[in-house]
This record gives C-alpha cells, structure tokens and sequence, in this order.
C-alpha cells in the first residue's frame, strides 16, 4: 500500500457542523445496531489544514446533525450490523475539533468480521469516471488514481447537502488528513516545519512528492474532459478554474491517507475510499488485518482478539516509517520493514568504466545501485554493498579482465584495496550522519518532552531511527575495518572510487585522512573532510572510530 500522494478534501465557504454534537472524549458512538444492507468500513479521506474538504461557520440542529452524520447516514444506505463503534480523541490544537477512531463496540476474537461496506458506499475510480475503460485509460496515461479520486471529492463537495457523499465528505473535513498522532502529511508542513527533517533523505522525497503531485494538478482538465460523467455533470467548471492548486493539493494528501489498496479487483476498483477506513481505522506494521474486497462489499477481519471499546488496527503494507509519515503523518516505532534506501554508482570518468558496467549487470547490480538497509540487517547491508564498491576501485586493466572473465562478483582484494573500500564507506556513514542537526542523544531529549510539537515530535522519530541504522552501519564497517590482519597497510590510491551518495551536505577527504588521538585504552582516528554547503568551504575534523586494544566501537561524540 505504497500510495504516491494525497488529495484534500474539498473546501466550501460554509463549515459544516459537528459530526458529533455534544460528544466527549472517548464516549463511543455505536456504528451499528441496526440491521441494513451495507458492507465495509473504508479508509477515511483526510485533510490536513484547517479545513480540508468542508469549510462552514454555519451551526445546524441537533435534529439535522443526526440526520446528516456518518452513522445514521451508512445506516440508511444499506450498512449491516457490525461490531464497530466511533469515538473520540483529543486533538492536539484546541482550536481543532476532536478526531474520531474505530473502536469495537463488543469483545471480538480473531477472524471475527468487524464490519462489511456495501460497494455501493465505496468510492471507486469506474464509479467516478462512470466507465471501467475510460478510468484504466486515463490511470495508465495521465493521472493517478488519488489525483481522480481527489477531482471527484472536490466537485462532489461543491454540491454540498445535496450531494450523496455529504456526510462522508464532512467526516473527511474533520479528520484533516491528521494520522493517529493528529499530525498532517509533511506535504502540506510549511518550509520551517520541513526542517525538522534536515540530514533526512526524507525531505528531498516530500519535495519530490510535492512536484509530482503540481504535474498532475497540470492534468486536471484533460481528465474533465474525458471522463464523460464528470464532463456532463460539471460542463462549465474547468478544474483549474475552479479549484486552485493549494485546494487540490490538500484534497490530494487527504485521499492519500485514507484510501485502500484492494487486491485481486480490477484496475478501477484497486483504489477505494471506504467510509470506516483509514483514518479512522488505525495503522499497525504488525498487523495482519486487511480492508478486502469480497462479493458486493469491503470487510474487515481482525487478526487479533479485542475488547469493547479498543481501537480497530489494520496492516499498512511493507512502508518504511519515511513512507508512513508521508502518506499518514505517523511513525511506528515498531515497524519491521523500517529501513533506509543508500545509493552507490560507479564513476563515469573511470576509463575502465563501461567494463565495470558490463561486470555489474551480470551480477545483477546497475551502474547507479541502490541498497535496501533494513532495521536490524545492517551487516547484511554492508556486505551486500563491498564487492559493488570493490568492483569500482579496480584500476588495472588485467586485473578488470579477470573480473570479466570469472564467474559472480569475485575482485581481486589486496590488503590496501579493502582498507580503501572500508575506509570509504566508513566516511560514507560518518557523512550522513554529520548531516543531521541534532545527535541521538539530543532526540530522545526531545521525544521525553511531553509538550513537543507533534510534527517535530514525528519528525524527530524518523531521523532518530534513521541514525540509529546509519550507526549499526558504521559500527558494521569498524568492525571489519577491525577484523583486517594488517591495520599499518595505507588505503590504496582511488582516482576513480565509486561515488556514494550523501543528501543535505557533501563531505570531501582532504590530504593527511587520518589523525591519531590518545582516547581512553586505545586512539580516536579522526577523518579531516571539508563540508561544502551552498558552496562554502569549511574544514572540520570528524571522529569515526575508536580503537581498543579489545575490539573497537563507534565514538558516540559523533552521533
């Protein structure tokens, strides 16, 4: 479920009503009780500002509010009894409204079905475009199926109470966007929120992410006019015209984080939004759980036993916590398939450079490689990356004839040869994780804060246990850099190292690498780099590693 963005839900001048007038916080509001024809409970679009799809200073009646809301609405549309209830948790702005969560409304056991929404209350892409061909046409050539989905949800919001998808739209504008911590998306966090991922990877994709989500805005109006049902109801509102960007992008962040990946359905039905889904279900990496399709429905059964009045959780798919707090401004400390993405290539320059390309490709490798690092496999990682990195400091031409010649990554390795190759990536990570502004002591002094911004609270989550992998890294690299018969052996000459690269600052060795301080019972080896940032040069020294007499450790004074 590695959605790419996230709409907005559509704004209006007007701001709807409480979903839930008078509710407390964590009072439960039973889904069902009575007996309907509906079927699941879907991913909840969210918007993120302060109003996403629903603007509205107007108070309504309590007698209209029952009318209008989430439940009594899914009750008269043909949703069947459940186990499923809403309540309530603070948010942590007061001038926000409460969000609302899936709780069980009984004691369930695994393989019990929480609930099951009808497809006629799942918003699907062939009944948006009114026609199965044209939906797949225009997701396979023009437009993702969140920027579709986003359209509709905005034109659907323009017809207010007369829409059918009005209190769902409204449920959507009081969620926000928010994920389970009532954070947004850091696509709609402004340029001094961004920071708090400074030396993060994660920055440059949410930058990324916000470009490609400016070109499908660019995309609106060719969509309009092929799909024929949009056309027809709206002739005369071109979407560019009537919705701007900053619109479209909320509506989009919002679809992003509610929308369900179904499987084993057509191209037009593999994104639904379904009314008790996310956010209102919560996200879990250990979950099992999943929102599925099933004959005329989309139901959820629990993978584990809860009792009355616990939240409902699902599986959020194989995302690394960059992705979850990107798509749904959360991050889970527990998160199995975390892991952070290093990229490697062979240099251009490099005479001998079309051979090593030949040589990488035989064994599986590109010329520009990436490495998956996960949590707790970070010396799989390292060793993975040695013989790709080995492979780019062969510098004689005999020697990158044997590497053509023999069977699976095999380099000749000379002593000066892997010195220089853990000497590199050993630089590498002291590089990335000088990028970060703060150190991992620093960030568990933030997260104990109770009063922390929520959106530096998540942010600071993220990089924490991205240094945490980046150490394991390094500490990997000291250990073989260790384990190496002759330490008194000078790295070989490199003049054409394979590049590794490194976000926010670049990190260059200069002359006399390595500097020997007495530390404790060994020597501090110290690289001397020059960071180069926007073009300034500044020299500085870099611990990397202690020695001991017992083994070594990576010197916590750097990180």
């Amino acid at each position: 479920m590695d959605l790419l963005h996230t709409t907005r839900c559509i704004p209006s001048p007007l701001r709807l009503p409480a979903l839930l007038p008078g509710s407390r916080v964590a009072t439960p509001v039973s889904f069902c009780k009575k007996p309907r024809s509906i079927g699941k409970c879907t991913h909840m679009c969210a918007a993120s500002n302060s109003d996403t799809i629903v603007k509205s200073s107007e108070i309504t009646s309590k007698k209209e509010e029952e009318h209008g809301d989430l439940k009594s609405w899914m009750h008269r549309n043909g949703l069947p009894p459940c186990k499923v209830m809403l309540r309530e948790r603070p948010s942590h702005d007061s001038k926000h409204r409460p969000i609302h969560y899936v709780a069980a409304s009984e004691d369930l056991q695994a393989g019990d079905v929480a609930f099951s929404v009808p497809n006629s209350l799942v918003v699907t892409l062939d009944r948006v475009l009114g026609n199965e061909t044209i939906a797949e046409l225009l997701t396979t050539n023009k437009l993702s199926e969140l920027a579709c989905l986003a359209l509709y949800l905005m034109y659907e919001k323009k017809q207010g109470k007369k829409s059918f998808w009005y209190p769902y739209i409204r449920e959507l504008d009081r969620q926000r966007g928010r994920g389970q911590l009532a954070v947004e998306s850091p696509l709609l966090w402004s340029e001094a929120e961004l920071d708090y991922l400074t030396g993060s990877p994660t920055k440059a994709e949410v930058l990324e992410r916000a470009e490609g989500i400016k070109r499908e805005y660019n995309e609106l109006d060719t969509v309009w006019f092929m799909a024929g049902s949009l056309f027809e109801q709206y002739p005369y509102e071109i979407p560019t015209e009537a919705f701007p960007f900053k619109i479209f992008k909320q509506a989009f962040v919002a679809v992003q984080s509610c929308v369900v990946h179904l499987q084993k359905v057509s191209l037009a039905r593999r994104f639904a939004l379904v009314p008790l889904g996310p956010p209102l279900l919560s996200y879990r990496s250990n979950c099992k759980a999943m929102l599925t399709a099933v004959d005329g429905a989309v139901q959820l059964v629990v993978d584990r036993p809860y009792k009355a009045g616990e939240p409902i959780v699902v599986w959020c798919g194989p995302q690394p916590n960059s992705k979850l707090l990107i798509n749904y401004g959360f991050v889970d400390e527990d998160n199995s398939y975390d892991r952070m993405v290093l990229e490697a290539s062979l240099n251009t320059e490099d005479p001998q450079y079309q051979d090593k390309r030949l040589a990488a490709q035989r064994n599986g490798k590109l010329s520009v490689q990436t490495f998956q690092v996960f949590m707790g496999k970070e010396r799989e990682a390292v060793m993975d990356m040695l013989p790709y990195l080995r492979l780019g400091y062969v510098s004689d031409p005999s020697e990158m004839q044997s590497v053509l010649s023999s069977q699976g990554p095999i380099c000749p390795v000379s002593s000066c040869m892997e010195r220089a190759v853990l000497d590199q990536l050993a630089g590498y990570f002291v590089a990335k994780l000088a990028g970060y502004p703060t150190t991992l002591s620093e960030d568990e002094t933030l997260l104990a804060d109770p009063n922390l911004n929520p959106k530096k609270r998540v942010a600071t989550q993220l990089v924490r246990l991205e240094k945490k992998i980046l150490k394991a890294c390094l500490q990997a690299t000291v250990d073989l850099i260790n384990q190496l018969p002759d330490h008194s052996v000078s790295p070989c000459p490199a003049p054409y190292a394979p590049i590794l690269k490194c976000e926010t600052i670049i990190l260059q060795i200069l002359e006399s690498p390595m500097i020997l301080s007495p530390a404790g019972h060994g020597f501090a080896i110290w690289n001397r780099w020059a960071q180069i940032n926007e073009g300034q040069v500044k020299p500085l020294l870099v611990p990397t590693f202690v020695l001991f007499s017992g083994g070594s450790h990576v010197d916590e004074r750097m990180l």
